[in-house]
């Protein structure tokens, strides 16, 4: 799915912190460069047919024809995204390492973890540039400037194990995600091309999440996300819509996922609506 960003006109890019625990991403590319820090927490990135298990420390390059998604992230999970429009990285990805910058979709692995002083530096450095967001010439010379930081500190790290996904997991995954989280484990199967058997085995060995686990995830990463739009939906209502069955079912799961009971999440948050 090509995602339009709309990034203000005075700008070369955009960067903010990503914590938005709640949200559920549907798989994407645009034309930005992004590049993402990750300060907090561990996560997992399917791009295209492989994963990358991201913790603290890791930098990855997402570039515009890759299509990606952050199928899963831990409660903790923070991580600092940075996006450059293609213009602003022609003009300023002239130096011969940087060129590669430049492309769209570069053969390679792009994920590497960074040692601690390097990673202490860039985190810094993008704290400063996001405080001069106000400012447009001063964010964007500092978001030029960070953006070849992070380039050159990738060159010099450590590569992070990224693995092949099958393509049926990915498909499963995909399905999950971005279209039905209704499915029985029996048709989600059949959809993905493989036995019952077979993609639960696969889901849970290449992901680290069992399969009805990561729906789960899913669904209340949904609710969540339909609870929050202001849309004024009951409880209820909004657990449907994220694919749970009955109020029943979406208590037990709610509860095993987040820790607390539904009731308990929304004293904790105040500016959830009332059911």
């Amino acid at each position: 799915m090509r995602q339009q960003l709309k990034l203000p006109a005075g700008l070369d890019g955009q960067l903010w912190h990503y914590r938005q625990h709640g949200r559920a991403n549907a798989m994407h590319h645009h034309a930005e460069l992004e590049f993402n820090l990750v300060t907090q927490g561990n996560g997992l990135y399917l791009l295209a047919n492989r994963k990358y298990q991201i913790r603290r420390g890791d930098l990855l390059w997402l570039f515009p024809a890759q299509e990606h998604v952050l199928i899963e992230q831990s409660a903790d999970f923070e991580m600092w995204i940075g996006v450059m429009k293609p213009k602003a990285v022609r003009r300023i990805a002239t130096d011969a390492s940087a060129k590669i910058l430049r492309q769209t979709n570069p053969a390679g692995e792009y994920c590497r973890r960074l040692a601690q002083p390097a990673f202490a530096r860039l985190e810094i450095l993008l704290t400063e540039i996001a405080a001069t967001h106000g400012r447009a010439g001063l964010f964007n010379a500092g978001l030029s400037y960070a953006l070849l930081a992070a380039w050159q500190q990738f060159e010099h790290a450590a590569d992070v194990p990224v693995h092949d996904v099958h393509p049926a997991v990915e498909k499963a995954a995909r399905h999950i995600r971005d279209k039905d989280n209704t499915l029985g484990l029996e048709a989600l199967a059949h959809h993905a091309g493989l036995s019952a058997a077979r993609l639960s085995r696969l889901f849970k060995q290449q992901t680290g999440i069992a399969l009805v686990d990561f729906r789960n995830r899913q669904r209340v990463e949904k609710f969540l996300a339909f609870y929050r739009t202001g849309q004024r939906m009951t409880m209820l209502e909004a657990a449907l819509s994220a694919g749970f069955g009955s109020y029943p079912q979406f208590h037990r799961v709610f509860k095993k996922v987040t820790g607390n009971s539904p009731r308990t999440h929304r004293m904790k948050n105040t500016k959830v609506p009332s059911p």
